[in-house]
């Protein structure tokens, strides 16, 4: 996969906070969402990548590898597992190749990309190999989701080139949001390590709730009669039924907010979104004759 700066992507400094991680990526990722950019496959590009960004840096242990080791980042596990033989080589005094004094983040003058090159693929960086390692190749795959499969984590077990994965999905995952599952995908040569899967998931549209970030949107019918005198109504949510009482004069259009019945933080447990309910109120027809009185009374005062 292309290399990204997440930072940039997030419009945040490499001494940000968790927090400022967090609301920049709220804020990215609702400015480029699909539903508020429909048919704009920049705004989708550029939603992919805030997704792939915080799933990066909103996880310490990734950050950490993504500082050290910038676009090689994902190779980190090959990296340190060379540098441990390295060191083992050494101290048995074989007369192996040395990248520049040892692996203390120098390299002698050289960078990342020659170690890289030499293990995965490219020329060797300083002398000659009896056989490459190649790491396995990464892999891609697609999972789609209906929006009521994501309101609580969940195992499923995927099929990938013939092989059975189980996987737990978490809650509260977003459209076009991509997960990686370390050791998953093509198979190394020469003991290098095997390639990663990576699983996009497609949320499908919901007929009735309309999701933006981790709040829900929704349209109600509500009675003339209700809406006027006010009363309680029963109305569906993504987690069960509510009751909800109706203030008596009610407008048309008016909007109410019923406070964590929304979707899910990802990764963040006990916290959820908010659901925004806007009343429809039905004017009645097929009047009967007193009923057409009434109202005409009703005019007049």
């Amino acid at each position: 996969m292309a290399f990204i700066d997440y930072y940039k992507i997030l419009g945040v400094n490499k001494n940000a906070t968790e927090k400022e991680i967090k609301n920049a990526y709220r804020k990215v990722a609702r400015k480029h969402h699909p539903d508020l950019n429909p048919n704009n496959a920049e705004a989708e590009k550029l939603f992919k990548q805030a997704n792939e960004a915080n799933e990066v840096l909103s996880d310490p242990e990734k950050r950490k590898k993504y500082d050290k080791y910038g676009e090689n980042w994902q190779h980190s596990e090959a990296y340190e597992q060379q540098e441990r033989q390295q060191r083992q080589q050494r101290s048995y005094g074989g007369g192996q190749q040395d990248f520049g004094g040892g692996f203390d983040g120098g390299f002698g003058g050289g960078d990342f990309s020659d170690f890289f090159n030499s293990m995965f693929g490219g020329g060797p960086a300083g002398g000659g190999r009896q056989s490459q390692r190649y790491r396995g190749q990464d892999m891609n795959a697609k999972l789609q989701l209906d929006l009521r499969d994501i309101m609580e984590s969940k195992k499923q077990t995927i099929t990938v080139n013939g092989k059975n994965i189980r996987l737990t999905i978490p809650a509260g995952i977003e459209n076009g949001q991509t997960i990686k599952i370390a050791g998953h995908g093509g198979p190394g040569a020469n003991g290098a390590p095997a390639g990663d899967l990576y699983i996009e998931f497609s949320i499908l549209e919901d007929p009735e709730f309309k999701r933006v970030g981790n709040d829900l949107y929704r349209t109600i019918n509500l009675d003339l009669y209700t809406a006027v005198l006010g009363g309680e109504i029963t109305a569906d949510t993504l987690t069960g039924k509510v009751k909800l009482k109706v203030q008596p004069g009610t407008q048309n259009n008016t909007r109410v907010k019923l406070k964590g019945k929304g979707v899910p933080v990802y990764k963040k447990h006990d916290q959820f979104g908010d659901l925004y309910l806007t009343y429809n109120v039905l004017l009645p027809t097929h009047l009967t004759h007193k009923q057409r009185e009434l109202f005409e009374e009703l005019a007049k005062l």
